[in-house]
């Protein structure tokens, strides 16, 4: 694999090898395109390899830069399985890894489980990366890569210092004071603070997790390891299936709101674009950064560092976020 910057890549990239989750459809599937467009390597991460490959070819995407890798990340002892595969298998060091799969169920009465246990939102969206994350860092050791990454899919709704983060329905983000995380997340527990369950605050609670994930690794790694930590929020992508457990009467009105009333629509091709940029180009070579475009879209808009609500970028909490989340992933 040839380390030299690539034809119609950014001046001063270069090319390496990066795995991303979730990426049959959406954004996901988007940055797999403009990573191999840049020249990187791919390692994808689904359930489904089958259904990943399928989509990489309907997209174009050539399939000599792939490699397709079976990981259902709401289950613990599959994220373990398939990092043993890919350790024992992939010919080249790992350089940069995308933590962009996540589920959403605001429908669900009743939490759905994990295999081992754990709300299904929290399980796939947070503790499933964070034991994805934590069993491939020392892969990283081995890359040569002038800027190792590792890059975390964030949400407005999970950032109380954006307006989007203040919506009270169902409620903020809020993980509370982790009781929840403390008692062992079993039935009849399902939400990170221990109160009752409320699917669409849990998939919030999740992805405010991830976020916390980002700074508390910056905190603890990114002077020792050289590797940059770092999360972003490409812009509203009103039409991703991630939207697809919704009543079809929002698949059809968010879409049009935030493209004429909030200004805030992004495309999945421009989302996954976002997503590459801060894998591969030197501009985002920035550790304990989470990156925003804004929430009303412009042309030509340039990124910025977006300030985390105190839930996110308190150190207290994500200390315990991280240490709890060790026990329940069984690495502590």
């Amino acid at each position: 694999m040839s380390t030299a910057a690539t034809v119609g890549s950014p001046v001063g990239s270069t090319a390496g090898t990066v795995l991303i989750t979730g990426t049959t459809s959406g954004v996901g599937l988007n940055a797999v395109k403009a990573l191999v467009d840049r020249g990187w390597n791919v390692v994808t991460a689904n359930r489904d390899p089958v259904r990943a490959a399928e989509a990489a070819e309907r997209l174009g995407i050539p399939s000599a830069p792939l490699t397709h890798l079976r990981i259902d990340l709401g289950d613990l002892d599959s994220v373990r399985a398939g990092v043993e595969t890919l350790v024992a298998s992939l010919p080249r060091p790992l350089d940069a890894l995308v933590i962009n799969a996540a589920v959403y169920k605001p429908r669900l009465k009743q939490p759905e489980r994990s295999p081992q246990g754990y709300e299904i939102s929290m399980a796939t969206n947070h503790l499933g990366h964070f034991l994805l994350i934590q069993l491939l860092l020392p892969e990283f050791k081995r890359s040569l890569h002038p800027s190792k990454r590792v890059v975390i899919l964030g949400t407005v709704t999970a950032n109380s210092k954006e307006l989007g983060g203040k919506i009270p329905i169902p409620a903020p983000a809020d993980l509370g004071d982790l009781s929840g995380f403390k008692a062992g997340f079993q039935d009849p527990i399902a939400m990170a603070n221990g109160k009752p369950f409320k699917p669409g605050k849990a998939y919030k609670d999740s992805k405010l997790c991830n976020m916390i994930t980002t700074q508390e690794l910056h905190r603890r790694l990114h002077d020792q390891s050289g590797i940059v930590f770092s999360s972003l929020y490409p812009g509203c992508v009103a039409d991703t299936p991630l939207f697809r457990n919704t009543p079809r009467a929002f698949q059809t009105i968010f879409p049009w709101f935030q493209k004429n009333i909030t200004g805030g629509y992004v495309s999945q091709a421009l989302a996954g674009e976002r997503v590459a940029q801060v894998v591969a180009d030197p501009d985002f070579a920035v550790s304990g950064v989470h990156w925003s475009w804004g929430n009303r879209q412009k042309q030509g808009g340039k990124q910025f560092s977006q300030e985390l609500s105190d839930k996110a970028s308190n150190p207290e909490t994500a200390q315990g976020v991280w240490d709890l989340s060790m026990k329940l992933v069984g690495l502590a």
